[in-house]
């Protein structure tokens, strides 16, 4: 585009302030909508790793009797995005985010009672739709956060703010279990329920919205001066090309993501024979890298298209997989050096990826049926969790090579499916802008 002279030349413009070199988004009037995402972050981090543990200090069950209740629950849970699709473009995000937030809490407080394998499925379940309505609104909430043009840095922000409260929640967790053992695990419940009501409380009583996608009175976002077709369903959103595209695009990177949680330490173990502590200092890196680096490196590249940034990670994430797999095949004396390598690099390229899948979400979605669109998406997220664990450990069963022959297949299909997406893109703004209609941002 050419540039225009509604800037004159000799005005200069106004010197960053260190909130923005650092990629931080403008806070002010947004305090208890971040209170309420770390408030989240941690009471997730304080339970994630201890759950089973948990079931099995509190309770006579086996351990399997309690795989097989946390399994069923997850199961159950499945449909959540896609029920809660309508009631946020019915109620607006922070409602549906609030109630997400308290059915958590709910469950965590359930825990303290739960001793069958019924009680666990019902808890559990309870937990698991209130983490997938939380997150299923979360893009939603971003929208009414954020000011003109800076959605992409409180995407990068709110990463960021996630890592940290799941650090910081998980190291405080195995503090108290360490130190007070059984009830040490109650604690932590008992503190893991009261963050998530805290985190409601937060939503709920937040008041100011951004200016666009502002919640209505009724509670659904609507654009302005918009009038909302009579009918929107799930076949619309099925039938967008360059949404489900997207949509089809991060399932392919879900695998990838679900490295740290399912694969690493037993290919540390079973491929590379080395020890599990390994795979928590690579957690430990990784953690720190997004928390350090995710909202300056955001910054340094909002003047590249986001089809473009999502392209160049799956080329990250392929040299990254190429690497954790040569190391099974590699002298040992490099194989420690070569994990962190790896682990750098795989850590980079989700740092470069994910606010902008984040924001094409979000800005494909048309605001009056953004709640059905964001259920979709949504959606490959938990199916790709689902497949994830039981696909790269047979992949893993085959040979220690294997699951990364997979992981970098999936990254290179990424790329070519990713400009695909950016053409279809062009062609929709080209359509809409010869018709005369605005193109939402």
């Amino acid at each position: 585009m050419s540039k225009t002279s509604a800037n004159p030349p000799e005005q200069s413009p106004a010197p960053e302030g260190l909130m923005s070199k650092l990629g931080l988004p403008r806070m002010r009037g947004k305090g208890k909508f971040v209170g309420a995402h770390a408030a989240d972050s941690l009471g997730s981090g304080l339970v994630l790793a201890f759950i089973v543990v948990y079931f099995a200090q509190t309770t006579t069950l086996s351990l399997p009797a309690i795989g097989a209740a946390l399994t069923l629950a997850r199961g159950l849970a499945f449909p959540t995005a896609i029920l809660v699709g309508p009631l946020l473009d019915r109620y607006g995000a922070r409602a549906v985010a609030a109630a997400g937030n308290v059915a958590s809490a709910v469950g965590f407080a359930g825990f303290l009672l739960a001793d069958q394998v019924w009680e666990i499925v019902v808890v559990a379940l309870l937990n698991q739709v209130g983490q997938a309505t939380y997150w299923t609104s979360s893009s939603g909430l971003v929208v009414l956060a954020a000011e003109e043009g800076e959605r992409p840095r409180w995407f990068g922000f709110v990463r960021a703010l996630r890592n940290m409260g799941l650090g910081l929640g998980g190291a405080i967790a195995a503090f108290a279990v360490g130190m007070g053992g059984t009830t040490g695990l109650k604690a932590v419940v008992v503190a893991n329920s009261l963050s998530f009501l805290f985190a409601a409380f937060l939503l709920l009583t937040w008041k100011q919205h951004a200016q666009n996608g502002a919640e209505a009175p009724g509670g659904a976002a609507k654009e302005a001066e918009a009038a909302p077709p009579a009918k929107v369903s799930y076949g619309t959103v099925l039938r967008d090309r360059p949404y489900m595209t997207m949509v089809s695009l991060n399932l392919l990177c879900v695998f990838g993501a679900m490295l740290n949680s399912v694969l690493m330490a037993v290919y540390i173990v079973e491929g590379l024979h080395r020890g599990a502590w390994l795979a928590g200092t690579l957690l430990v890196l990784n953690t720190v890298q997004v928390a350090a680096t995710q909202t300056i490196i955001s910054r340094q590249l909002e003047r590249f298209r986001q089809t473009r940034m999502v392209a160049a990670a799956c080329g990250l994430n392929i040299l990254a997989f190429g690497i954790f797999g040569a190391l099974s095949m590699s002298p040992s004396w490099l194989v420690v050096a070569g994990l962190y390598v790896a682990m750098f690099i795989y850590t980079l390229a989700e740092i470069v990826q994910a606010p902008p899948m984040d924001d094409l979400s979000v800005s494909l979605a048309p605001a009056h049926a953004r709640g059905r669109y964001l259920a979709v998406f949504q959606l490959s997220w938990t199916v790709g969790q689902t497949l994830a664990p039981g696909l790269l450990t047979l992949l893993l069963s085959k040979g220690a090579v294997w699951p990364w022959v997979f992981l970098i297949a999936a990254s290179a299909v990424g790329i070519p499916l990713v400009l695909r997406l950016e053409r279809m893109i062009e062609a929709k703004k080209a359509a809409a802008e010869a018709a005369g209609v605005a193109v939402p941002a």
